[in-house]
């Protein structure tokens, strides 16, 4: 995909509306008359089927778990489970909800169930395709205290990422009321570093847990270094006792 600059496509006075809702950040604009639904295009949950089901094939053929782990860019763990589990990612059903979240994880896939939510519905493939870089720990869904956690995507200019003060608002005020009428939300996601908790995934979602005057929320963190997993169950392992760690 070619980049263009925008001050060389549009006239000054629409480059200056269009920064009020986006500015320094690549955005992709569809075609006149496309329009695809959520997922139509990422096809993650079948890639993962026909992925593993390839793994599986291989590894029946003769293939050493070696020889799969390079081909496909997967830890020793990771392929193990594909080749030697019963339960396949195709008999779990899909959901943006922490009831969805919760399945995968109990059947050790919470990994997969990440990258379906921000390939779909999170509409974040970006972070989805960083998440992939590096064997990463993931732990969750968890209740955690919201104190513990701060926003980086909203209107105040002290915002990492910018949103418009109008449509962050009327987008919190929709989730509170989904909230109010089915709390089966999805998860929060956050990174944990030495530094502490950066807030992925979920700005609006946080918003609108505070404004209704919640005081936890479930979330799923992810883990680079072997040391910071061991600072965060040091102070938060109270909160994990029940929570699926997973690495991949």
């Amino acid at each position: 995909m070619k980049y263009r600059n925008a001050r060389d496509i549009f006239p000054e006075a629409l480059l200056r509306q269009i920064q009020r809702y986006v500015s320094g950040e690549t955005i992709y604009i569809p075609a006149r008359g496309e329009k695809k639904a959520w997922g139509e295009t990422s096809g993650y949950q079948q890639y993962i089927r026909e992925r593993n089901a390839a793994i599986r094939s291989a590894f029946a053929g003769g293939e050493s778990i070696e020889t799969l782990m390079e081909r496909h860019a997967l830890s020793y763990d990771s392929v193990r489970r594909i080749v030697y589990r019963k339960k396949e990612v195709a008999a779990l059903q899909y959901a943006a909800t922490l009831s969805s979240a919760q399945a995968y994880a109990a059947a050790e896939k919470l990994d997969v169930w990440i990258h379906l939510y921000l390939n779909e519905n999170g509409r974040n493939i970006p972070f989805s395709d960083g998440l992939k870089l590096f064997d990463r720990c993931y732990l969750g869904p968890i209740r955690m205290p919201l104190s513990l956690f701060r926003r980086c995507a909203g209107p105040e200019p002290e915002m990492r990422y910018q949103i418009h003060p109008e449509w962050f608002a009327q987008h919190v005020a929709k989730l509170e009321k989904s909230i109010r009428e089915d709390p089966d939300m999805p998860p929060l996601i956050v990174h944990y570093t030495a530094e502490g908790f950066e807030l992925n995934d979920g700005n609006h979602r946080f918003q609108a847990y505070l404004n209704l005057g919640c005081t936890e929320a479930w979330v799923i963190v992810w883990i680079t270094e072997t040391t910071e997993y061991e600072d965060f169950m040091d102070k938060y392992g109270s909160y994990a006792k029940e929570a699926v760690m997973i690495r991949r």
